[in-house]
């Protein structure tokens, strides 16, 4: 049987990448086959989102026509694979107090990050006449962020009504989960802040911003999407 190679003419991180998506993948494998042996769904359900995660760029690639770089993909699914396996499927969210802090933080930095990018695509794009200020691109990052939190809080709270889950983290002294939904909104929408603000110094005065390279890596894997 031949074996899988990786193609040289990749370059170093997209070597890395498809290296350590198929170590991911392989770990998803096995876990997924002992879930299913010891009929945990709702585990398996979340184990079977994250091998999902890991075929996006396929889609993108044969339904739109569009290249996502490495470095966004890879930061999306290991993300994932820490809030929905680590968290929840291996417990970290009790083993460790401050896990749930961190995700949410992460969550907005990241969402912001993805709104920046996603506006700042359409306002170069070829394929859409808008002309935004910068502002107006980071209060876009920030309310996008918000938005995506506050779904993943709704989705919370419907999986622990539907499923009896405990993704709220209620305890006896919130057996609501309101102070967790809020400090899960709260550090999420500081973490949104950051990456906005940092964009918006960018755009305005040419500030230093690490966004700005994962920008053009995906205008060199998309030219035909944006102006000359």
């Amino acid at each position: 049987m031949a074996k899988s190679k990786i193609p040289q003419n990749l370059p170093d991180e997209g070597k890395a990448h498809l290296i350590l998506i198929r170590v991911l993948l392989a770990l998803m494998a096995v876990e997924w086959g002992l879930l299913l042996y010891d009929q945990s769904w709702l585990s398996l359900f979340l184990v079977t989102m994250i091998i999902g995660t890991v075929f996006v760029p396929i889609l993108f690639r044969k339904k739109m026509e569009m290249e996502i770089p490495a470095e966004f993909h890879f930061t999306a699914v290991i993300f994932i694979f820490a809030s929905f396996y680590l968290g929840e499927v291996q417990d970290f969210y009790h083993r460790l107090w401050w896990w749930d802090i961190a995700l949410h933080t992460t969550a907005g930095l990241l969402m912001g990050i993805l709104g920046f990018l996603l506006v700042y695509v359409l306002n170069e794009s070829k394929r859409v006449e808008l002309n935004m200020t910068s502002g107006f691109i980071a209060f876009f990052a920030f309310t996008f962020a918000l938005a995506i939190g506050s779904v993943w809080e709704i989705f919370e709270f419907g999986m622990d009504q539907i499923f009896g889950t405990n993704m709220q983290k209620t305890m006896l002294s919130d057996p609501s989960g309101l102070t967790d939904t809020m400090w899960d909104i709260i550090v999420n929408a500081a973490g949104a802040f950051i990456i906005s603000f940092a964009g918006f110094l960018y755009l305005k005065h040419k500030r230093s911003f690490f966004v700005k390279d994962w920008i053009r890596k995906f205008i060199e894997r998309n030219p035909k999407m944006f102006r000359k």
